[in-house]
């Protein structure tokens, strides 16, 4: 497949993962009343998305290595289009919750599977160019899909967010089948029990892939727990409707444009890796302002959202060099290793979201989980700086 080809199939795969779960965050207080139930079950049926998608990130991209990214992308797919199915027409909250895990599993094969034939097809620099490109989509879908889903709670119910993410279902569907092209030889070798074992054996055992990847989950895992937050804070507490909510969040995504757009230009200058001591600061100095700004007054919309907004514009930086460097030196398991950077990606959101349940002021909730999970990400970045660029890791045998 061209560059071009791989760039849009990539992003329409990586997006259904961050628009599923945050497509439908405006009417978390609407569920609480639809249901009849409490406000921490409607944050569970955020909860339960991260565990679907996290455990499922360890199977579809080893399942991806032996047979196949194309058949594999195609399956999950249509386990995510039987879920969504099923959430549209959920009578009650438990079928609900069960339906956004069956969400989670199916959407989980976009990240790891694009990120994947980008190693099967690209090592050069056109490598970093896209996994910018694809990070973009990451970051700014969870952005963009409130403002999308505040206009519709304006003019329809809830139910109609489930439609949208049935028509997206449809398209990533139809996409995998008509346009997709396999980019790895089948090899049923790689899904045997042991061989998927020393797989991840391997990753876990090089400390250089493991402190990319939790460079990755620290930063951006703090975005994805800020949906069992911001809504409550937003809308409960500052008053915003639906609309306004999901358009403020345009803000988060349009920093993070501009901190795309900005390493675009600089990388042939400067290198991917020189960039991300300076997205890290841009997280560290969010984190410190978010805690003062919280602590000294009543919160308000640009005490709230500018740090969120300069966090982001930090993730743009730190997102190119980290993600090619947790898959460069295992170019004959790069599905499994797309796949466990994507588990601790989404294991971090999954964590820091079930901890956000555990407050019952979502300020004090923002102000402990969002500066955490930026000390997880510098402090990975510190251990890892030194490290020298290992060869191609062989696997360590059992």
């Amino acid at each position: 497949m061209s560059e071009i080809k791989i760039i849009l199939i990539g992003a329409l795969l990586v997006a259904v993962g961050p628009v599923s779960m945050s497509l439908y965050t405006p009417a978390l207080p609407e569920l609480v009343k639809a249901f009849g139930t409490t406000e921490a079950l409607v944050k569970m049926t955020v909860t339960v998305y991260f565990a679907g998608f996290a455990i499922t990130q360890l199977v579809c991209g080893p399942l991806s290595d032996g047979l196949g990214r194309r058949p594999v992308t195609i399956a999950f797919m249509g386990v995510y289009l039987l879920a969504c199915v099923i959430a549209l027409l959920a009578p009650t909250i438990e079928i609900m919750l069960a339906a956004r895990f069956l969400q989670g599993i199916g959407s989980a094969v976009g990240i790891a599977i694009s990120r994947a034939i980008v190693r099967d097809v690209f090592t050069d620099g056109r490598s970093v160019r896209i996994m910018n490109l694809m990070g973009l989509f990451i970051a700014i879908t969870p952005a963009l899909a409130p403002a999308i889903g505040g206009l519709a709670l304006e003019i329809t119910s809830w139910r109609a967010l489930f439609v949208l993410m049935t028509l997206m279902g449809l398209g990533a569907v139809w996409v995998a089948v008509f346009s997709m092209r396999e980019t790895v030889a089948r090899d049923l070798s790689r899904i045997r029990p042991l061989a998927l074992i020393a797989s991840y054996r391997t990753l876990l055992a090089t400390p250089y892939f493991v402190l990319a990847s939790l460079v990755v989950a620290g930063s951006v895992g703090a975005i994805y727990a800020l949906a069992t937050i911001v809504p409550f804070i937003l809308m409960e507490l500052l008053g915003l409707s639906p609309t306004a909510f999901g358009f403020s969040m345009i803000l988060q995504a349009g920093m993070f444009v501009v901190g795309a757009a900005t390493v675009q230009a600089l990388l042939p200058r400067m290198g991917a890796k020189r960039l991300v001591p300076v997205g890290l600061a841009f997280v560290a100095g969010s984190s410190i302002a978010l805690i003062l700004f919280l602590f000294l007054a009543d919160p308000t919309f640009l005490t709230v959202m500018g740090p969120i907004a300069f966090y982001s514009f930090g993730i743009a930086f730190i997102m190119p060099a980290m993600l090619t460097a947790s898959l460069a030196p295992f170019p004959h398991i790069a599905g499994a290793a797309s796949a466990l950077t994507g588990f601790l990606q989404m294991s971090a959101g999954l964590v820091a979201s079930a901890a956000a349940t555990l407050f019952v002021d979502p300020v004090m909730a923002l102000t402990a989980i969002m500066p955490a999970m930026g000390a997880v990400a510098l402090i990975s970045w510190l251990f890892w700086r030194p490290m020298p660029v290992p060869a191609a890791v062989r696997l360590q045998q059992l």
